[in-house]
Protein backbone atom coordinates (compact mmCIF):
# COMPACT_ATOMS: atom_id res chain seq x y z
CA UNK A 1 0.00 0.00 0.00
CA UNK A 2 1.12 3.30 -0.75
CA UNK A 3 2.69 5.52 2.16
CA UNK A 4 0.25 8.30 1.29
CA UNK A 5 -2.95 6.17 1.82
CA UNK A 6 -1.66 4.64 5.37
CA UNK A 7 -0.82 8.15 6.69
CA UNK A 8 -5.07 9.35 5.23
CA UNK A 9 -5.95 6.35 7.14
CA UNK A 10 -3.83 7.63 10.67
CA UNK A 11 -5.56 11.38 10.26
CA UNK A 12 -9.04 10.05 8.92
CA UNK A 13 -9.08 7.34 11.65
CA UNK A 14 -7.38 8.64 14.91
CA UNK A 15 -9.09 12.04 14.43
CA UNK A 16 -12.00 11.27 13.97
CA UNK A 17 -11.67 8.42 17.01
CA UNK A 18 -11.07 11.37 18.97
CA UNK A 19 -14.52 12.93 18.23
CA UNK A 20 -16.77 9.87 18.56
CA UNK A 21 -15.06 8.98 22.09
CA UNK A 22 -15.49 12.79 22.98
CA UNK A 23 -19.25 12.79 22.16
CA UNK A 24 -19.60 9.40 24.32
CA UNK A 25 -17.97 10.87 27.19
CA UNK A 26 -19.62 14.19 27.08
CA UNK A 27 -23.21 12.57 27.20
CA UNK A 28 -21.83 9.86 29.74
CA UNK A 29 -18.52 10.33 31.37
CA UNK A 30 -18.47 7.08 33.05
CA UNK A 31 -19.01 5.12 29.71
CA UNK A 32 -15.14 4.17 29.48
CA UNK A 33 -15.61 0.80 30.12
CA UNK A 34 -18.31 -0.18 27.35
CA UNK A 35 -16.17 1.66 24.49
CA UNK A 36 -12.99 0.02 25.63
CA UNK A 37 -15.13 -3.74 25.46
CA UNK A 38 -17.00 -3.11 21.78
CA UNK A 39 -13.29 -1.71 20.43
CA UNK A 40 -11.47 -5.25 21.97
CA UNK A 41 -14.49 -6.94 21.06
CA UNK A 42 -14.52 -5.77 17.42
CA UNK A 43 -10.43 -6.00 16.76
CA UNK A 44 -10.61 -9.80 18.52
CA UNK A 45 -13.34 -11.17 15.89
CA UNK A 46 -11.80 -9.31 13.17
CA UNK A 47 -8.18 -10.97 13.93
CA UNK A 48 -9.79 -14.28 14.73
CA UNK A 49 -11.12 -14.32 10.90
CA UNK A 50 -8.50 -13.22 9.22
CA UNK A 51 -5.30 -13.47 11.16
CA UNK A 52 -5.75 -16.82 13.75
CA UNK A 53 -7.76 -18.17 10.17
CA UNK A 54 -10.64 -19.41 12.60
CA UNK A 55 -8.25 -20.72 15.58
CA UNK A 56 -5.77 -23.13 13.21
CA UNK A 57 -2.80 -20.66 12.80
CA UNK A 58 -0.50 -21.32 15.43
CA UNK A 59 1.36 -18.12 17.17
CA UNK A 60 4.89 -17.15 16.08
CA UNK A 61 5.24 -16.29 19.83
CA UNK A 62 4.24 -18.25 22.72
CA UNK A 63 0.53 -17.68 24.65
CA UNK A 64 2.65 -17.58 27.85
CA UNK A 65 4.32 -13.95 26.46
CA UNK A 66 1.37 -12.63 25.52
CA UNK A 67 -0.66 -13.22 28.26
CA UNK A 68 2.14 -11.09 30.29
CA UNK A 69 2.07 -8.68 27.57
CA UNK A 70 -1.97 -8.82 27.60
CA UNK A 71 -2.46 -7.95 31.36
CA UNK A 72 -0.45 -4.79 30.75
CA UNK A 73 -1.97 -4.26 27.66
CA UNK A 74 -5.16 -4.45 29.06
CA UNK A 75 -4.96 -2.37 32.34
CA UNK A 76 -3.68 0.57 30.24
CA UNK A 77 -6.58 0.89 27.68
CA UNK A 78 -9.12 0.45 31.11
CA UNK A 79 -7.38 2.85 32.87
CA UNK A 80 -6.95 5.48 30.54
CA UNK A 81 -10.80 5.38 29.18
CA UNK A 82 -11.83 5.26 33.07
CA UNK A 83 -10.07 8.19 33.78
CA UNK A 84 -12.36 10.45 31.56
CA UNK A 85 -14.60 9.61 34.64
CA UNK A 86 -12.67 12.08 37.21
CA UNK A 87 -13.02 15.47 35.40
CA UNK A 88 -9.81 15.27 32.93
CA UNK A 89 -10.95 17.26 29.96
CA UNK A 90 -10.45 15.78 26.36
CA UNK A 91 -7.10 17.90 25.25
CA UNK A 92 -5.67 17.40 29.27
CA UNK A 93 -6.32 13.47 28.14
CA UNK A 94 -4.46 13.67 25.07
CA UNK A 95 -1.81 16.13 25.79
CA UNK A 96 -0.95 13.82 29.20
CA UNK A 97 -0.55 10.68 26.81
CA UNK A 98 2.12 12.40 25.26
CA UNK A 99 4.19 11.82 28.17
CA UNK A 100 4.73 8.66 27.11
CA UNK A 101 8.20 9.83 26.14
CA UNK A 102 9.10 10.80 29.99
CA UNK A 103 8.28 7.16 30.73
CA UNK A 104 9.70 5.25 28.04
CA UNK A 105 13.04 7.08 28.90
CA UNK A 106 12.65 6.72 32.75
CA UNK A 107 11.94 2.71 32.85
CA UNK A 108 14.74 2.31 29.81
CA UNK A 109 17.49 3.90 32.04
CA UNK A 110 16.24 1.82 35.05
CA UNK A 111 15.24 -1.58 33.40
CA UNK A 112 17.28 -1.73 30.02
CA UNK A 113 20.19 0.80 31.19
CA UNK A 114 20.44 3.05 28.40
CA UNK A 115 22.03 6.58 27.96
CA UNK A 116 21.08 9.08 26.05
CA UNK A 117 22.70 12.19 24.51
CA UNK A 118 22.13 15.43 25.59
CA UNK A 119 19.56 16.70 23.14
CA UNK A 120 17.46 13.38 24.20
CA UNK A 121 17.65 14.61 27.88
CA UNK A 122 16.55 18.16 26.31
CA UNK A 123 13.29 17.01 24.57
CA UNK A 124 12.26 15.07 27.37
CA UNK A 125 12.97 18.12 29.97
CA UNK A 126 10.52 20.18 27.43
CA UNK A 127 7.84 17.51 27.38
CA UNK A 128 8.02 17.68 31.28
CA UNK A 129 7.57 21.15 31.85
CA UNK A 130 4.93 21.35 29.19
CA UNK A 131 2.73 18.75 30.54
CA UNK A 132 3.36 20.40 34.08
CA UNK A 133 2.07 23.68 33.02
CA UNK A 134 -1.10 22.01 31.27
CA UNK A 135 -1.67 20.22 34.20
CA UNK A 136 -1.29 23.05 36.90
CA UNK A 137 -3.52 25.56 34.85
CA UNK A 138 -6.18 22.33 34.89
CA UNK A 139 -5.95 21.97 38.31
CA UNK A 140 -6.55 25.73 38.87
CA UNK A 141 -9.64 25.40 36.74
CA UNK A 142 -11.15 22.16 38.39
CA UNK A 143 -10.75 23.98 41.63
CA UNK A 144 -12.51 26.80 40.51
CA UNK A 145 -15.06 25.57 38.33
CA UNK A 146 -17.54 25.00 41.68
CA UNK A 147 -19.10 28.21 43.15
CA UNK A 148 -21.57 26.41 45.10
CA UNK A 149 -18.80 25.98 48.28
CA UNK A 150 -15.14 25.69 49.51
CA UNK A 151 -16.04 21.70 49.98
CA UNK A 152 -17.47 20.74 46.52
CA UNK A 153 -14.50 22.60 45.10
CA UNK A 154 -12.23 20.64 47.17
CA UNK A 155 -14.04 17.54 46.25
CA UNK A 156 -13.53 18.21 42.38
CA UNK A 157 -10.35 18.73 42.43
CA UNK A 158 -9.77 15.73 44.78
CA UNK A 159 -11.37 13.79 41.76
CA UNK A 160 -9.74 15.20 39.35
CA UNK A 161 -6.07 14.53 41.20
CA UNK A 162 -7.62 10.87 41.06
CA UNK A 163 -8.06 11.15 37.33
CA UNK A 164 -4.21 12.16 36.65
CA UNK A 165 -3.42 9.62 38.84
CA UNK A 166 -4.74 7.06 36.84
CA UNK A 167 -2.90 8.62 34.16
CA UNK A 168 0.09 8.44 35.19
CA UNK A 169 0.14 4.72 36.24
CA UNK A 170 -1.39 4.20 32.50
CA UNK A 171 2.03 6.16 31.40
CA UNK A 172 4.04 4.12 33.34
CA UNK A 173 2.46 0.78 32.14
CA UNK A 174 2.22 1.40 28.72
CA UNK A 175 5.98 2.08 28.95
CA UNK A 176 6.77 -0.86 30.74
CA UNK A 177 4.57 -2.66 27.99
CA UNK A 178 6.54 -1.48 25.61
CA UNK A 179 10.04 -2.34 26.96
CA UNK A 180 8.52 -6.18 27.18
CA UNK A 181 7.41 -6.18 23.60
CA UNK A 182 10.61 -4.89 22.65
CA UNK A 183 12.84 -7.29 24.63
CA UNK A 184 9.82 -10.26 23.12
CA UNK A 185 10.59 -9.19 19.28
CA UNK A 186 14.41 -9.46 19.66
CA UNK A 187 13.70 -13.05 20.54
CA UNK A 188 11.22 -14.26 18.48
CA UNK A 189 10.83 -11.51 15.41
CA UNK A 190 8.11 -8.88 14.99
CA UNK A 191 4.61 -10.08 14.48
CA UNK A 192 2.24 -7.01 14.92
CA UNK A 193 -0.32 -8.29 13.50
CA UNK A 194 -0.81 -11.16 15.54
CA UNK A 195 0.13 -9.33 19.09
CA UNK A 196 -2.95 -7.02 17.53
CA UNK A 197 -4.86 -10.02 18.07
CA UNK A 198 -3.87 -11.45 20.77
CA UNK A 199 -3.75 -8.21 22.88
CA UNK A 200 -7.20 -7.86 22.19
CA UNK A 201 -8.84 -11.41 21.97
CA UNK A 202 -6.88 -12.90 25.51
CA UNK A 203 -8.41 -9.71 27.62
CA UNK A 204 -12.11 -10.30 26.69
CA UNK A 205 -13.00 -12.60 29.66
CA UNK A 206 -11.30 -10.01 31.57
CA UNK A 207 -14.49 -7.58 30.82
CA UNK A 208 -16.94 -10.17 32.82
CA UNK A 209 -15.69 -8.07 35.87
CA UNK A 210 -16.79 -4.97 34.13
CA UNK A 211 -20.37 -6.40 32.70
CA UNK A 212 -22.50 -4.93 35.25
CA UNK A 213 -21.24 -1.30 33.86
CA UNK A 214 -21.13 -2.53 30.69
CA UNK A 215 -24.73 -3.19 30.60
CA UNK A 216 -25.98 -0.60 33.00
CA UNK A 217 -24.35 2.03 29.61
CA UNK A 218 -26.07 -0.18 27.23
CA UNK A 219 -29.32 0.13 28.56
CA UNK A 220 -28.42 3.66 29.03
CA UNK A 221 -27.12 4.35 25.38
CA UNK A 222 -30.85 2.44 24.21
CA UNK A 223 -32.50 5.44 26.00
CA UNK A 224 -30.91 8.28 23.82
CA UNK A 225 -32.76 9.67 21.11
CA UNK A 226 -32.84 7.80 17.51
CA UNK A 227 -29.94 8.85 15.21
CA UNK A 228 -31.68 8.32 11.17
CA UNK A 229 -29.59 7.19 8.97
CA UNK A 230 -31.76 8.20 5.55
CA UNK A 231 -29.81 5.98 2.82
CA UNK A 232 -29.83 3.19 4.80
CA UNK A 233 -33.25 3.78 5.79
CA UNK A 234 -32.19 2.80 9.47
CA UNK A 235 -32.63 4.45 12.69
CA UNK A 236 -30.89 3.87 15.76
CA UNK A 237 -30.05 5.40 19.54
CA UNK A 238 -27.36 8.43 18.83
CA UNK A 239 -25.65 6.57 21.22
CA UNK A 240 -24.63 3.07 19.67
CA UNK A 241 -24.30 4.86 16.24
CA UNK A 242 -21.21 7.23 18.26
CA UNK A 243 -20.18 3.58 19.27
CA UNK A 244 -19.87 2.08 16.68
CA UNK A 245 -18.38 4.80 14.84
CA UNK A 246 -15.98 4.58 17.63
CA UNK A 247 -14.65 1.45 17.19
CA UNK A 248 -14.62 1.39 13.38
CA UNK A 249 -12.50 4.69 13.30
CA UNK A 250 -10.10 2.98 16.18
CA UNK A 251 -9.99 0.19 13.81
CA UNK A 252 -8.84 2.42 10.51
CA UNK A 253 -6.38 3.63 12.91
CA UNK A 254 -4.64 0.95 14.21
CA UNK A 255 -4.61 -0.71 10.82
CA UNK A 256 -3.00 2.75 9.10
CA UNK A 257 -0.45 2.89 11.97
CA UNK A 258 0.76 -0.75 11.46
CA UNK A 259 0.42 -0.04 7.79
CA UNK A 260 2.80 2.39 8.14
CA UNK A 261 4.98 0.44 10.38
CA UNK A 262 5.70 -1.57 7.16
CA UNK A 263 6.29 1.18 4.91
CA UNK A 264 7.89 4.03 6.23
CA UNK A 265 11.17 4.23 8.36
CA UNK A 266 10.09 4.97 12.46
CA UNK A 267 11.17 8.12 12.41
CA UNK A 268 8.17 8.70 9.76
CA UNK A 269 5.60 7.00 11.97
CA UNK A 270 6.85 8.96 14.85
CA UNK A 271 6.26 12.01 13.42
CA UNK A 272 2.75 11.12 11.27
CA UNK A 273 1.73 10.09 15.00
CA UNK A 274 2.74 13.17 16.87
CA UNK A 275 1.43 15.47 14.17
CA UNK A 276 -2.11 13.38 14.22
CA UNK A 277 -2.16 13.70 18.12
CA UNK A 278 -1.58 17.99 17.47
CA UNK A 279 -4.52 17.70 14.79
CA UNK A 280 -6.53 16.06 17.39
CA UNK A 281 -6.24 18.36 20.23
CA UNK A 282 -6.30 21.80 18.05
CA UNK A 283 -10.44 20.21 16.69
CA UNK A 284 -10.88 19.49 20.28
CA UNK A 285 -10.22 22.53 21.22
CA UNK A 286 -12.15 24.22 18.58
CA UNK A 287 -15.12 22.44 17.90
CA UNK A 288 -16.18 21.33 21.17
CA UNK A 289 -14.98 24.52 22.90
CA UNK A 290 -13.00 23.00 25.54
CA UNK A 291 -11.35 25.53 27.74
CA UNK A 292 -7.47 26.53 26.56
CA UNK A 293 -5.74 29.44 27.99
CA UNK A 294 -2.38 30.89 26.23
CA UNK A 295 -0.73 28.63 29.12
CA UNK A 296 -1.93 25.40 27.76
CA UNK A 297 -0.99 26.77 24.23
CA UNK A 298 2.68 26.99 25.61
CA UNK A 299 2.43 23.71 27.76
CA UNK A 300 1.58 22.37 24.32
CA UNK A 301 3.77 24.29 22.31
CA UNK A 302 6.58 22.28 24.44
CA UNK A 303 5.47 19.15 24.28
CA UNK A 304 5.38 18.76 20.44
CA UNK A 305 8.28 20.55 20.40
CA UNK A 306 10.39 18.18 22.57
CA UNK A 307 8.84 15.14 21.01
CA UNK A 308 9.68 16.75 17.62
CA UNK A 309 13.14 17.16 19.27
CA UNK A 310 13.11 13.36 20.51
CA UNK A 311 12.64 11.85 16.92
CA UNK A 312 15.36 14.24 15.69
CA UNK A 313 12.97 15.39 13.10
CA UNK A 314 15.42 18.38 12.49
CA UNK A 315 18.76 16.30 11.68
CA UNK A 316 16.72 14.07 9.58
CA UNK A 317 14.56 16.04 7.17
CA UNK A 318 17.53 17.10 5.10
CA UNK A 319 18.85 13.47 4.96
CA UNK A 320 18.41 11.11 1.73
CA UNK A 321 15.79 8.79 2.74
CA UNK A 322 18.02 5.92 1.66
CA UNK A 323 20.55 7.15 4.30
CA UNK A 324 17.85 7.51 6.71
CA UNK A 325 16.66 4.18 6.72
CA UNK A 326 20.11 2.54 6.56
CA UNK A 327 20.77 5.24 10.03
CA UNK A 328 17.57 3.95 11.64
CA UNK A 329 18.06 0.40 10.61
Amino acid sequence: MHPGLAVGLVFSGCCSNVVFLELLAREFPGCGNIVTFAQFLFIAVEGFIFESNFGRKRPAIPIRFYLVMVAMFFTVSVVNNYALNFNIAMPLHMIFRSGSLIANMVLGIIILKKRYSVSKYTSIALVSVGIFICTFMSAKQVASRSSVSEEDALHAFLWWLLGISALTFALLMSARMGIFQETLYKQFGKHSKEALFYNHALPLPGFLLLMPDIYRHALLFNQSELFHIPSLGLALPTMWFYLIMNVITQYVCIRGVFILTTECTSLTVTLVVTLRKFVSLIFSILYFRNVFTPWHWLGTLFVFVGTLMYTEVWNNLGARPGRQRKKEE
